[in-house]
């Protein structure tokens, strides 16, 4: 009798071990054989050169995304060091951004030097993801995990400096984690990119989803 029960633990303890292993896993392998479905910019820089993150490598500190922070050539000077994003399709509702700072479990960040929203150029947006099932609108640690859904043509919008801004998402893709052209700025039109790391929940984090958008101009908005 004891033995059966023995083995009867045993096997309720091997699927339910099983299970978890499946339901933290399954979201990444599944995220890996979808991805295809949009661009990835390859990198210039060689495989064997980029910089191999640790599982130990603390996300969460914007300062931990590039081996060596950019520089820019044109400093934008923020009217305001805060603003908020609302991205209806992924039920984001007002989350604020800082321009600048460091600590992604407390807000999202704008990297400092790109453009304002509004402004000519390319205003850059970082946010934390987790595994996609944990997904909450309302934490910030969670906050991108779905970010992969967003479409072509889907809304986000800003509000900054009292102006409400409306920006129209046009391309998703990837790129290394050493790749710091996504931060380039474009004087043509006023851009906005979110970034996060990819796939969610994965522990090296070994690449980055950009979301592009393009801003709708203001005349249409009214």
């Amino acid at each position: 009798m004891k033995k059966t029960f023995s083995r009867i633990i045993a096997v309720l303890c091997g699927t339910a071990g099983f299970a978890i292993l499946a339901y933290v896993f399954f979201p990444i392998l599944a995220y890996e054989v979808n991805s295809p479905r949009y661009a990835t910019y390859l990198s210039p820089v060689p495989d064997e050169q980029l910089p191999v993150a640790s599982s130990g490598t603390d996300f969460t500190r914007l300062s931990n995304w590039f081996e060596k922070p950019p520089e820019f050539a044109e400093s934008y000077q923020p009217t305001a060091l805060y603003y908020t994003i609302t991205i209806p399709k992924l039920r984001i509702k007002n989350a604020m951004v800082s321009i600048g700072g460091e600590d992604l479990t407390q807000n999202l960040i704008q990297y400092p030097g790109t453009a304002v929203p509004g402004k000519l150029g390319n205003a850059v947006i970082f946010g934390h993801s987790i595994l996609p099932q944990f997904y909450n609108p309302k934490d910030y640690l969670s906050i991108f995990s779905t970010l992969d859904n967003l479409k072509k043509g889907d809304e986000i919008y800003i509000d900054y400096d009292g102006v409400h801004y409306t920006f129209i998402m046009e391309d998703k893709f990837e790129v290394s984690p050493s790749d710091i052209q996504i931060l380039e700025q474009n004087p043509g039109d006023a851009f906005l990119t979110l970034v996060t790391c990819s796939p969610p929940g994965h522990p090296l984090k070994p690449r980055r989803l950009i979301i592009r958008a393009r801003i709708v101009p203001l005349d249409r908005n009214i």
